[in-house]
């Protein structure tokens, strides 16, 4: 394994305010599963109509989301995250995420997703009165 393959710390998902309700449990669980990256300025994350394998959080650095379509769509910060529509659909890459700035970047495959982040999504909100 190579020093840039290398887990996600505890302490780094913690910031995450996804990650926020998950149990110290579970969150090492998902640190364990999730790999951690370092991108230069200019890396293509994720590319819009590509299938959807990965799920992302940004631990540090700026990226650009941009559609065909319609150009640059906005900005993702750390702590924010991305890849979540592929999995959840089963569709393709929906956009294209780009590194603006060296990132550093957490991210698990669609396995880990669907066990231990997947639920998260479920809880933002109630089935009910939609």
């Amino acid at each position: 394994m190579s020093p840039r393959h290398v887990p996600a710390s505890v302490t780094e998902l913690s910031r995450i305010g996804l990650f926020a309700s998950l149990p110290g449990e579970t969150l090492g669980e998902l640190a364990d599963r999730m790999r951690r990256d370092e991108v230069t300025a200019g890396t293509v994350l994720i590319e819009e109509g590509r299938p959807g394998d990965r799920f992302f959080v940004l631990l540090s650095g700026v990226a650009t989301v941009s559609q065909s379509a319609f150009g640059e769509r906005g900005i993702l910060k750390a702590g924010e995250f991305f890849g979540e529509v592929a999995l959840a659909m089963h569709v393709p890459r929906t956009a294209t995420v780009t590194a603006m700035t060296p990132c550093v970047v957490a991210s698990c495959d669609a396995e880990t997703f669907d066990e231990l982040v997947r639920p998260l999504f479920a809880d933002d909100g109630d089935d009910g009165d939609a």
